[in-house]
């Protein structure tokens, strides 16, 4: 989970940096990337995690 919200800062961070500086559009591009990929990585850790445990 730290991993997932140190990820997530990161790529705020970039974002918000691309945004400001002008002509730093990678930036943003690349924090984009790196939420969504995030964000799909934890949801498949997520999903794996509950499906394993019966319910009682």
């Amino acid at each position: 989970m730290a991993l997932f919200l140190l990820v997530v800062l990161v790529a705020v961070a970039l974002g918000i940096s691309g945004v400001a500086a002008d002509g730093l559009d990678y930036l943003l591009a690349i924090g984009i990337v790196l939420l969504a990929l995030d964000v799909i990585f934890f949801a498949i850790r997520l999903s794996r995690r509950a499906g394993g445990r019966p319910v009682r």
